[in-house]
């Protein structure tokens, strides 16, 4: 069970997406997980083959519980002992048959077996017109995909059950099974009256366990970081002319929203002062492997998640754009990732959409800060000795104070400013 945030104690398995005999790689996604504040898509961090699935959907284990084994197939097996006699003839089991005495018997392997026990298959259907007919995987998939049912994972079905969902109506992903979030997408986008009550109930119940999750890591955070605030305020005129030249080239599905030019001002003003870029732990502040910004995402439920956009600092606005679009949908749909989850380096929250005209922010421990941004508010503004009308945006920066002071914090601040006066070096 990986560690998917400094709040993540333990967590609940909800489903696998591999079976014993599966290969995989590093990056697979193999199962998914519930934190309590989402569904985590777990991958995998080694390449070999699934041996064994330890843990069975539905448990709910502490951090660092083995979840599953893989064997490692490039390593060379190990040589016997010296002078070992060797190893003797092992003469293979009978394959097991699931024949009624009068039909044809049929040879079924275990992975077989498991295979078509979760993709709901007739293994009697299958079998072959002579004795010792041998159904292989290919077979069960095969008939797992037909159109007389619907190809969905454990936990779709499952919420497809909570949430009053008919399967059949739900469009498949790209692999051609419904997954939970298209469920999720479709409990939203259908259900326009009142919910279910069932439904209501497990959305309440979802809402307050994700409440009391980040209740307990802030009220943590305030307890165990000395906090400093810093706020400054940010002429956006260049910036909101550069960008409504940009967009005029761009179809609008590609068009840049104003929240990406703060974020990667933030992960570039990030690279340039490092103290602020990383963790605090047992051993003082910890610099990060990377920009990987938090994006401070707010969920339609209700509650809160904050995932990573890796190596921030080096994707250009378009790239950017398109990540933030990706990671928000996949939020509120329910299908991050773990290594999105897990390391954070520091997190910008943009309150902008909500109104507010700025935001004095809670560190996500073990982050040292986190960047916020208000609502853009026309304003009287002095340029060159004169006074007009401009559009400001108020920045705040809540920062560590064992890990930094307020002039390293102001030096960040300044080159957020000047960065974003600046929107072509972006």
């Amino acid at each position: 069970m990986p560690s998917l945030g400094a709040d993540m104690t333990d967590g609940t398995l909800l489903e696998w997406l591999v079976h014993p005999g599966d290969p995989v790689h590093h990056g697979d996604v193999v199962a998914v997980v519930d934190t309590d504040k989402a569904a985590i898509d777990v991958e995998c961090f080694a390449d070999g083959v699934v041996q064994d699935l330890v843990v069975e959907p539905g448990h709910r284990v502490p951090v660092g519980t083995v979840l599953a084994t893989i064997a490692d197939t490039t390593a060379p097996p190990a040589a016997p002992p010296a002078g070992a006699p060797p190893p003797a003839a092992v003469r293979a089991p009978a394959p097991p048959s699931t024949g009624d005495g009068g039909g044809p018997s049929l040879v079924l392997s275990p992975l077989v077996r498991r295979l078509a026990a979760a993709r709901h298959v007739n293994l009697a259907a299958l079998h072959g017109s002579g004795p010792g007919a041998r159904i292989m995987r290919v077979d069960v998939e095969r008939a797992a995909a037909a159109p007389t049912r619907v190809r969905s994972t454990p936990l779709a079905r499952r919420l497809a059950r909570e949430l009053r969902v008919d399967l059949t109506a739900v469009p498949t992903a790209a692999d051609g099974v419904v997954h939970a979030g298209q469920v999720r997408h479709a409990a939203d986008t259908v259900a326009r009256g009142a919910p279910s009550a069932p439904a209501a109930a497990a959305a309440a119940d979802r809402t307050a366990g994700m409440r009391t999750t980040i209740a307990a890591l802030m009220a943590r955070s305030k307890r165990e970081i000395p906090h400093y605030y810093l706020t400054d305020s940010v002429d956006l005129a260049a910036a909101m002319a550069w960008l409504r030249e940009c967009n005029r080239r761009l179809p609008v599905a590609r068009r840049i929203v104003p929240a990406a030019l703060p974020l990667k001002a933030s992960a570039l003003a990030a690279r340039q002062v490092p103290q602020l870029n990383g963790f605090w732990g047992e051993h003082g502040f910890a610099p990060g492997g990377g920009v990987h910004v938090g994006v401070a995402v707010s969920l339609r439920g209700g509650g809160l998640v904050a995932p990573a956009i890796h190596d921030a600092d080096q994707l250009d606005l378009a790239t950017l754009m398109d990540r933030m679009r990706d990671l928000v949908t996949r939020s509120r749909g329910g299908r991050l990732r773990g290594s999105e989850m897990a390391d954070p380096t520091i997190t910008v929250s943009n309150v902008g959409e909500q109104g507010s005209e700025s935001i004095l922010g809670v560190i996500y421990p073990p982050q040292v800060a986190l960047v916020g941004f208000g609502r853009i508010v026309d304003q009287p503004w002095a340029v060159d000795g004169l006074i007009g009308v401009r559009p400001i945006v108020r920045v705040s920066l809540a920062a560590d104070h064992r890990a930094t002071d307020g002039a390293v914090g102001s030096r960040f601040l300044d080159r957020i400013a000047r960065l974003m006066q600046k929107p072509e070096e972006l």
